[in-house]
């Protein structure tokens, strides 16, 4: 079960994905403050061009407002959100807590990761928990949906209303390729799946067609991760830094020659969103740019992917 009635009802994300519209989703990042007004500030921007807004859990390790806390600020304000859940600084009992408090205050939309690896971000460097994996966790989550207990067993006075989702990262499938870790976190209780970022077109359409194939996407929803790229030396840092991150060639070679690279960024984002609504499989996207946020909402209105359905939010 992707998720209860209740949940469908109360969930605009989930229902754009259960009518088959292609979804838009985008990633804030929290900011390090103890008041709403620099987090509404980042959000307000993507009110009605979203389906939701996900709020990371204490990204790259470090400090920021509390992701459970901001998600519900976001739900009172009329912003859907969607609230990560890293399992590396908080245990069984305190994940489960915050499962239970993030369906009281309202927060349907639940995207269950393993979280980076402390750095020296924070001095002294801070100690990982790693309680539980992700695949336990969705597990868990989906057990508590369905009302049947908590991880030791007791009773649930109501059970929480979530739709859950898992991550995942596009590769280009080679022969006899089977994705095993993703279907194990869909057996789990996954009902969508946000990837990291990859901006070859080519290799997604390899990527959903294999998950096609076998059987995955007729139980999940996919959202390929995209973005607008600020500049071709930004392009060239994050495919040589960050894992699992797809930037092909030519991407890179059309930043370079641009006279205005950061809008040449937008236009190949808004061009990838209308290139992505088309290929079999994919649900959706999820839009990432965490030092360029304002570029989001104009790569959506040049994709123009949303004339024709109602506004998102």
């Amino acid at each position: 079960m992707l998720l209860s009635p209740e949940t469908a009802a109360e969930s605009g994300f989930a229902r754009t994905l259960l009518n088959g519209e292609f979804a838009i989703t985008a990633e804030l990042v929290p900011p390090a403050s103890g008041a709403p007004d620099e987090l509404l500030a980042l959000a307000e921007p993507l009110r009605g061009l979203v389906d939701a807004v996900n709020v990371t859990d204490g990204p790259r390790a470090m400090v920021h407002m509390s992701a459970l806390a901001a998600a519900s600020i976001l739900a009172r304000e009329g912003i859907e959100p969607i609230l990560q859940f890293a399992c590396r600084d908080r245990n069984r009992i305190a994940l489960q807590a915050d499962l239970l408090g993030a369906s009281a205050v309202g927060v349907r939309n639940v995207l269950i990761l393993r979280g980076d690896d402390p750095d020296t971000n924070e001095i002294p460097p801070p100690k990982p928990v790693f309680d539980v994996d992700s695949r336990d966790l969705i597990q868990i989550a989906a057990k508590m949906r369905a009302g049947e207990a908590l991880a030791s067993g007791r009773e649930i006075a109501t059970a929480p209303r979530l739709f859950i989702g898992a991550a995942d990262t596009p590769v280009d499938p080679e022969p006899g390729w089977r994705p095993t870790g993703l279907a194990r976190k869909v057996e789990a209780g996954a009902g969508f799946v946000q990837t990291q970022l990859c901006w070859d077109i080519d290799v997604v359409r390899r990527y959903a067609g294999a998950l096609e194939e076998a059987g995955l996407t007729d139980r999940m929803f996919l959202l390929i991760g995209i973005g607008p790229i600020a500049s071709a030396r930004s392009a060239r840092w994050m495919r040589d830094n960050l894992w699992g991150v797809r930037i092909p060639d030519p991407i890179v070679e059309r930043l370079d020659r641009a006279a205005d690279q950061k809008a040449e960024g937008i236009a190949i984002c808004a061009e990838l969103i209308r290139a992505m609504a088309e290929v079999p499989g994919v649900s959706g996207v999820h839009l990432m740019a965490p030092v360029g946020l304002s570029s989001i909402p104009v790569a959506i209105r040049e994709s123009a992917v949303l004339e024709g359905r109602a506004a998102a939010v």
